[in-house]
């Protein structure tokens, strides 16, 4: 399992309900609800994942996030999870809204364009980088709004959200003490817990 998804499992309560919005193949619910007894709902625009998702056991709806979350009430989850998603949004800042309004407490993750690989790969190359990590080209990549650790905290203060928890995941796939000292130069993905 990825290491931001053992990040965000601490801050699910058992039990909970939980919406994972881009929820891939179902990894994330399935084990939450194989350990914490959860009762999760996933949305997911790939047929594949959908398809590897149900396989699991998940329950699975097939969605576009950019269409928002218009069929979901206010509160009808405790939490709602949305992880490496954020910069693939035409307006990400109207799915957090729709997020903190649907789910009590939201967890976002998502990669940190401001790490110092990215900034190294553009300044002494000139070109968007490309890594193990983010391994698409310009004119093939999903992400459309590159976004830094100091951006999102700047989202948030803007629209009055507080951050209940904040970490990163660092170059070696662990939450290194320099990276966490350092998050905005030195992580590679980060992990905030948030709500309204």
């Amino acid at each position: 399992m990825r290491f931001d998804l053992t990040l965000i499992q601490p801050w699910i309560k058992p039990g909970a309900r939980v919406l994972d919005l881009g929820c891939g193949d179902g990894t994330l619910l399935k084990t939450l609800a194989d350990e914490k007894q959860v009762s999760g709902l996933g949305l997911e625009i790939d047929p594949d994942n959908i398809t590897e998702a149900l396989s699991k056991g998940v329950d699975v709806i097939e969605h576009d996030l950019n269409t928002g979350l218009g069929n979901f009430r206010d509160d009808s989850f405790d939490v709602v999870v949305m992880t490496l998603a954020l910069q693939t949004l035409r307006y990400p800042h109207l799915v957090i809204d729709e997020m903190l309004r649907v789910g009590r407490e939201c967890i976002v993750t998502f990669p940190n364009f401001g790490h110092w690989r990215s900034r190294w790969h553009l300044t002494g190359r000139g070109r968007m980088p490309v890594s193990k990590f983010l391994p698409y080209t310009w004119y093939d990549t999903p992400n459309i709004h590159f976004c830094t650790v100091r951006d999102f905290e700047a989202l948030c203060d803007e629209k009055f959200i507080r951050i209940l928890n904040s970490s990163v995941v660092s170059g070696d796939n662990t939450q290194g003490a320099l990276a966490q000292r350092f998050p905005n130069v030195l992580g590679v993905t980060a992990v905030y817990h948030i709500s309204k």
